[in-house]
C-alpha cells in the first residue's frame, strides 16, 4: 500500500502545478484586460472632455433690412380747437343750456349772468350822457348868440372865444360819455355766455345760482368747448431719429380700446428744436375724427415707417455682446475660431438691431454667444459631425462595464 502512495504522488503534485498555472495565467489576463479596458475608457472620457470644451454654436449671415423700418412712440390726442370760456362780467349765473356732451353751434347760448351792479352803471352812464348832451346843446346855442353879437360889436372878442371853448368842451364830455355808455353796453353783452365755435362741450363747472367773478384764467373756467372733428397728436421722437422726420410724412395710430384697428395720420410740422430736457424733438400730426371715434386727451403708439440705410446690416439683438472692450459681436472665422469684432449700432429695434459699422455681408455671425467665448476659441457650428451625445452615451457604457 506504501508502494502505491509513493508512486502516484508526483503526477498528482505535477497536475495541482498545471492548474495552479493555469488559474494564475487565467488571473493574468483578465487583470489585463480590465486595465486595457479602463485605459480605452479614460482616453474616451478625455476625447469626450475635449468634444465638449468645444462650444456648439449657432451661425448666421446678416442681412439688409428691405422692408422700411417701424419707429414706434407713445402720444396723446389732443382737439384740434380747444376754447376754455371764463366770465368777462361778474354777477350771478340766472341759467344754463349746454351740459356736457351737448353739441354745439357757433354762437350758440350756453348760459346768462345775471348782473345788477352792471345794469345800475349802464344806467349811470346813460343818464351822464344825456346830461351832457342837454349841456352841449345849451353851450351851442350860447355860442352861437355870442358870436353873432360878436359881428354888431356887442360883446368883445374875449367873451367870444369863451363861450365857443365852453362848446367844444362840452362835445368831448358828451364823446367821453358816449364811450362810456359802449363800453358797459359791450360788457352787458358778456352776460351772454355762447359758443366761439362748433363743437362739443367738454366741461360745465358752475351752476345756476353761483357766484360769478369776471376774469379769464384766474379760476375755474365755465364752460369748456373742443371742436374734435380733427385731432392734432403731439410725439416726442429720439434726436438718433429725428433726421429722418419730414413734414408731410405719414404715419399709422392705434388706441387700446380698439385693438388691431389703423387710423392713418399725416405729420403737420415739428418745431424744429430739441428739447434739452429729455433729447427729443417735438412732433405734430393730424388725424380726421369725423365719426368721433377718437378722442382728446387718450393715449395713443403712433407707428412711423422710416427709410432703411442701404449698408446697414440686420442682426438680432441677442447676438451682442456687452463687455469692458465695448459692444461686440462673435463670427466665425474660416478657421472655424472665434472672432470678436467691435460694432456700432446704427438703429435699435427692440429684437433686431442695424448695424452701421464693423461686420461684413458675408460674415457668420455667432448668434447667442457663450459668455466666456473669446478670439481665438474654437467652435463647432451646429449640424457637424461628432454630437457630444453618442460619446456620452459610449462613456457610461464603459464604466458600467468596468467600474
Amino acid at each position: 500500500m506504501s508502494t502505491e502512495i509513493e508512486i502516484n504522488s508526483p503526477k498528482r503534485l505535477r497536475h495541482l502545478r498545471l492548474v495552479g498555472i493555469v488559474a494564475l495565467l487565467v488571473a493574468a489576463g483578465i487583470v489585463a484586460s480590465g486595465i486595457a479596458s479602463r485605459v480605452h475608457a479614460k482616453q474616451e472620457l478625455t476625447t469626450w472632455s475635449a468634444q465638449q470644451a468645444v462650444p456648439t454654436v449657432v451661425a448666421y449671415t446678416p442681412e439688409h433690412d428691405a422692408d422700411a423700418q417701424a419707429l414706434v412712440l407713445p402720444g396723446r390726442l389732443s382737439a384740434f380747437v380747444n376754447a376754455p370760456i371764463y366770465a368777462r362780467v361778474s354777477g350771478y349765473l340766472h341759467a344754463w343750456y349746454a351740459d356736457i356732451g351737448t353739441h354745439v353751434k357757433a354762437g350758440q347760448l350756453l348760459g346768462v349772468i345775471d348782473t345788477p351792479d352792471l345794469d345800475q352803471q349802464l344806467q349811470q352812464a346813460r343818464a351822464d350822457l344825456q346830461n351832457s348832451v342837454a349841456n352841449e346843446k345849451l353851450a351851442a346855442s350860447t355860442a352861437h348868440r355870442w358870436t353873432e353879437m360878436l359881428k354888431q360889436d356887442s360883446v368883445s372878442q374875449q367873451d367870444a372865444d369863451e363861450k365857443t371853448s365852453d362848446l367844444v368842451a362840452k362835445q368831448a364830455t358828451v364823446a367821453a360819455a358816449q364811450a362810456n355808455v359802449g363800453r358797459l353796453e359791450a360788457l352787458e353783452s358778456f352776460k351772454r355766455i355762447t359758443a366761439p365755435f362748433d363743437g362739443v362741450v367738454t366741461a360745465r363747472t358752475t351752476d345756476i345760482g353761483a357766484l360769478i367773478n369776471a376774469g379769464g384764467g384766474n379760476g375755474p373756467e365755465l364752460f369748456s368747448v373742443s371742436d374734435a372733428r380733427q385731432l392734432r397728436v403731439y410725439v416726442s421722437v429720439p434726436q438718433d431719429e429725428a433726421a429722418a422726420i419730414q413734414p408731410g410724412m405719414s404715419a399709422t395710430l392705434t388706441v387700446p380700446e380698439r385693438p388691431g384697428v389703423k387710423f392713418n395720420a399725416k405729420l403737420v410740422d415739428t418745431d424744429d428744436a430739441i428739447t434739452p430736457s429729455s433729447g427729443t424733438l417735438l412732433v405734430q400730426l393730424s388725424v380726421d375724427n369725423q365719426d368721433g371715434v377718437l378722442i382728446p386727451g387718450e393715449y395713443t403708439e403712433v407707428h412711423f415707417d422710416l427709410p432703411t440705410n442701404a449698408h446697414a446690416l440686420s442682426i438680432p439683438a441677442s447676438s451682442l455682446i456687452f463687455r469692458q472692450h465695448g459692444l461686440q459681436v462673435a463670427v466665425v472665422g474660416s478657421d472655424n475660431r472665434a472672432v470678436l469684432k467691435p460694432v456700432s449700432i446704427a438703429t435699435d429695434l427692440g429684437t433686431h438691431v442695424e448695424i452701421a459699422s464693423g461686420l461684413s455681408a458675408s460674415d457668420r455671425v455667432i448668434d447667442n454667444p457663450p459668455d466666456s467665448l473669446a478670439s481665438g476659441d474654437e467652435v463647432r457650428l451646429q449640424g457637424t459631425p461628432g454630437t457630444p451625445g453618442t460619446a456620452l452615451a459610449e462613456r457610461r457604457a464603459a464604466e458600467s462595464t468596468h467600474g
